[in-house]
């Protein structure tokens, strides 16, 4: 029998807000205050440096990115550098490992497998590059990860490039790795028409569940935050 679990749909947020709300989600994860809960959305343009980056992998002034409107921020997920915006699919499950297997490599190879069945659900063909994280489309990274987990709960996520504006990738070495040897892509672009946004997010959490044996319930972010009063 499945597990059960809340999925909450959002729209396109501020990075800061859903980071602060993802720290109080895995500390109720690990109290048994909640149960499983999947974020979607999107976010705001920023950038985003994980524990093995830095600043160094940004290619341009603090000035620019201000005129562009794009924020950056640390953070304590895994990898290096990387972009989030509009038009890019962004999961984030809080689960608590414990329930499922407490292996944090098999817990990334099924984010992936995710990722992979959700792109050929559309028609593309992707798969694992050996030493590179992620999901790739041919030579080209169309999906990025980067996760933590904390008591064997886990937090941040993937992301899924749908039809962001490619051109904000060229500002930083994504993920470090130079542009020489790592392609962006995005599902509009291999397909060469749009993409709906809904219907891919849908697939997604459809092939979350499958994947993960999941059973999830909507829920509102109202509802979330009664839950987590006095947490």
């Amino acid at each position: 029998m499945s597990r059960k679990g809340y999925c909450l749909e959002l729209g396109r947020e501020e990075y800061g807000e859903i980071l602060a709300l993802q720290k109080v989600l895995n500390q109720a994860r690990r109290n048994g205050a909640i149960a499983d809960t999947v974020i979607f959305l999107e976010h705001h343009p920023c950038f985003t440096i994980g524990r093995r980056g830095g600043f160094d992998h940004i290619l341009v002034s603090q000035a620019f990115l201000e005129e562009q409107g794009i924020k950056v921020y640390e953070t304590d997920r895994g990898g290096d550098i990387t972009y989030h915006g509009p038009g890019q699919l962004v999961c984030y499950p809080i689960l608590d490992l414990t329930g499922f297997e407490r292996d944090v490599h098999l817990y990334a190879r099924r984010m992936e497998e995710i990722l992979i069945r959700t792109l050929k659900t559309f028609g593309i063909a992707a798969g694992r590059k050996q030493a590179y994280p992620g999901v790739w489309a041919g030579s080209a990274k169309i999906a990025a990860e980067g996760m933590a987990v904390q008591h064997w709960v886990t937090m941040h996520g993937v992301a899924l490039n749908i039809s962001p504006d490619l051109n904000h990738f060229s500002y930083i070495i994504p993920c470090g790795i130079s542009a020489s040897t790592l392609e962006v892509t995005s599902m509009e672009k291999v397909l060469g028409h749009t993409v709906d946004f809904n219907q891919v997010k849908q697939e997604m959490r459809q092939q979350l569940s499958d994947v993960m044996d999941l059973y999830l319930e909507d829920v509102t972010l109202a509802k979330v935050k009664d839950m987590l009063e006095g947490v």
